[in-house]
């Protein structure tokens, strides 16, 4: 743990509204920090990804409401992995890799229609 002082705390918090299957039916979060602290936002899905300091590992949770559609499961799953491209160039500075994690999101997009391949782009 750092040595430096922690000096306040802020918290995000998701609420899953369930079936009695269990089923997510309502998604919604909230964080304390921000211009909408402590407002509501609904959500239809949501993907955490939390490293353990001692175990190494990541606990992943996936969740996403029944009305969630295919095509919005494609268009989340695009920006999520433009982003996780992003992140993984500012924390490591490794061209190469996120270069060629961008080219298969670039890849990812064009087959779910979320992007436009090159030959469509030449129309």
């Amino acid at each position: 743990m750092s040595k430096k002082k922690i000096t306040r705390t802020s918290e995000i918090l998701v609420r899953v509204g369930l079936s009695e299957q269990n089923i997510p039916l309502y998604l919604e979060w909230e964080s304390t920090d921000g211009k909408d602290a402590g407002k509501p936002h609904a959500a239809k899905a949501v993907l955490i990804s939390v490293f353990g300091r001692d175990t190494l590992d990541t606990l992943k949770i996936d969740l996403w409401t029944e009305d969630f559609q295919i095509m919005e499961m494609d268009r989340f799953m695009f920006q999520t992995l433009r982003g996780l491209a992003d992140t993984y160039f500012r924390a490591t500075q490794n061209k190469e890799l996120a270069g060629a994690m961008q080219q298969f999101v670039t890849y990812f997009g064009e087959k779910t229609g979320i992007i436009p391949t090159e030959a469509q782009k030449k129309k």
